[in-house]
């Protein structure tokens, strides 16, 4: 019998940032194409894994999650933001915010149900909702500010629509998404009985005098609270340099929480229970860790600013998380940014991701956009200058210059 590939899984590629990060270890490039830090996770957090290897935490764990883990997480918003949320019945901990997703869209969408993405996403998205037999709907942000509309909003939904997913601070595009914003889309959740789903995995990382807005916090004793229609998600792995640990959780109800961890049980059993013990000892950390770690992103975004400017980029500033998106109009280049990023990879030495792998409904917006990744070493972003410039230089026949 002939393969026959199911249905809803046609309209899926592969992820362009994996592929990109594939040609890039071919040619040892620099891997600018996915948020992969090159610098050490913290000291106590290693030790806190290697402790728990040997102190024999090597086997399952309850499947939502150890408990003091749930507790920390749920500790950490409530201290933080001011939720509450009840380690026992509402947080569940996943392999990755990725996992996360798809557990809570799993557990709220069906077949026909609609959901809306806002673009420029992460690419996960969209098969999550294909996975759970929904239909993507798009609302598009523009450079360089990357704002809401009210208007693209009302036009994306209908009587079908279920959710919105949020990603603030968003990747790829760092904007931070102000209380009007938020305030926004809750009221619009609220008018229209939907769920909020959100992706804050980088809410950490902030820059100059912009704050996370976390929607469940702005959500307090209003009607979207009583609903319950807000499914918050984050990570463990990229504030603490850990990406390879796959580390996340999902906080809701507890009712939709049965759902999810249902989901999460049947997908993955449990999160890799050593690690889970060391991501104890991550949320124990001090403020200063946070703290130090803006600073320290925060030259790491002026580094590449710098550079990007100075090498034929129109490069946009990111509010938030450690991506940047940015126009490469300045280049002589005749492809779209496809590839523009396969020249880079191959004859500059350096992998990005190109602006179409996240737009959906009109990638002609992401033609000549790359999303460029400065979770690296000071160091290592040096050294994309020099590469940079020879490439400038020798394979793109400048306009001007």
């Amino acid at each position: 019998m002939p393969f026959r590939p199911v249905e809803r899984l046609r309209s899926i590629e592969p992820s362009q940032i994996r592929e990109n990060m594939r040609i890039a270890r071919e040619v040892n490039a620099i891997n600018l194409a996915q948020g992969r830090p090159d610098f050490p996770t913290d000291p106590a957090i290693l030790m806190s894994a290697v402790r728990a290897i040997a102190d024999g935490h090597n086997q399952y764990s309850v499947s939502w999650g150890l408990e003091e883990l749930r507790v920390a997480v749920a500790d950490s918003l409530a201290e933080r933001f001011g939720v509450g949320f009840d380690p026992d019945a509402e947080v569940t901990i996943t392999c990755g915010v990725t996992e996360a997703m798809v557990a809570a869209i799993m557990s709220l969408v069906q077949d026909g149900d609609e959901v809306i993405v806002i673009e420029p996403a992460h690419e996960n998205y969209v098969p999550a909702i294909r996975f759970a037999g929904g239909e993507p709907k798009f609302v598009t942000l523009r450079p360089p500010d990357y704002a809401l509309t009210v208007d693209e909003l009302e036009q994306a939904a209908t009587e079908r629509t279920r959710a919105i997913i949020l990603n603030t601070p968003h990747n790829p595009s760092g904007h931070v998404f102000t209380r009007e914003e938020t305030r926004l889309l809750l009221d619009f959740c609220a008018r229209r009985n939907c769920y909020l789903i959100t992706d804050e995995i980088y809410d950490q990382l902030l820059y100059d005098e912009y704050e996370h807005i976390m929607p469940a916090a702005e959500a307090r004793n209003t009607e979207i609270e009583e609903k319950g229609l807000i499914v918050t998600t984050g990570g463990l792995s990229k504030i603490y340099a850990a990406t390879g640990w796959r580390l996340g959780y999902v906080a809701a109800t507890s009712e939709l929480t049965n759902y999810i961890r249902t989901v999460h049980d049947y997908l993955t059993i449990c999160a890799p229970t050593p690690l889970q013990h060391a991501a104890v000892t991550a949320l124990s950390l001090p403020e200063s860790y946070y703290q130090d770690l803006r600073q320290s992103f925060t030259r790491r975004r002026a580094q590449i600013m710098s550079i990007l400017k100075d090498t034929g980029f129109t490069p946009y500033e990111p509010q938030g998380a450690y991506y940047l998106m940015a126009e490469f109009e300045k280049w002589n280049f005749e492809g779209d940014s496809d590839a523009f990023t396969r020249m880079l990879i191959l004859d500059g030495g350096i992998a990005t991701v190109p602006g179409t792998a996240f737009y959906y409904r009109d990638k002609e917006l992401g033609k000549r956009l790359v999303r460029f990744s400065f979770a690296k070493s000071e160091e290592t972003i040096e050294s994309v200058r020099e590469l940079l410039e020879h490439c400038y230089e020798r394979e793109a026949a400048p306009l001007s210059g």
